[in-house]
């Protein structure tokens, strides 16, 4: 197989659109644990501190996420050197290591979704579990 410079750059849109993706899942993490932590401050709920640890998980794999895809799009570009300079067979090397940390960057994001899905189900749980036991519920 013949990679070319093109190759490694085909990448990068897919790459910025996830590195994106991840800063904008980070900031709606950041703002929504500084309002757990305010509403924590106020009421000290044991369900508001588990909110939170469970956000903490989920912000340590959406850093993993952004540093693997950064090292892949860096890979990308270092493939794009090793090919410019003659180096076909390290630059191979090299975008294959990009592909992987590519693929390992997206399981990462599986995994954070469905910690976030499992903890909306919990809160989702809670809800009708409270509408099932509230009394306008039962005499209608």
């Amino acid at each position: 197989m013949e990679i070319t410079l093109t190759t490694p750059a085909l990448l990068f849109p897919a790459l910025s659109l996830l590195l994106l993706a991840f800063t904008n899942r980070f900031m709606s993490l950041a703002k929504l644990i500084r309002d757990l932590k305010h509403i924590y401050k106020t009421n000290q709920s044991h369900l508001i501190y588990g909110q939170i640890q469970n956000l903490r998980t989920r912000l340590i794999l959406i850093r993993n996420m952004q540093a693997v895809g950064i090292a892949s799009m860096f890979s990308c570009v270092l493939c794009m050197f090793m090919v410019y300079a003659g180096w076909q067979t390290a630059g191979k090397i090299v975008f294959g290591a990009g592909l992987v940390l590519l693929m390992v960057s997206m399981a990462l994001s599986l995994w954070e979704i469905q910690i976030s899905v499992r903890a909306l189900e919990l809160e989702l749980s809670d809800l009708e579990h409270k509408e099932d036991a509230s009394p306008t519920r039962a005499s209608s």
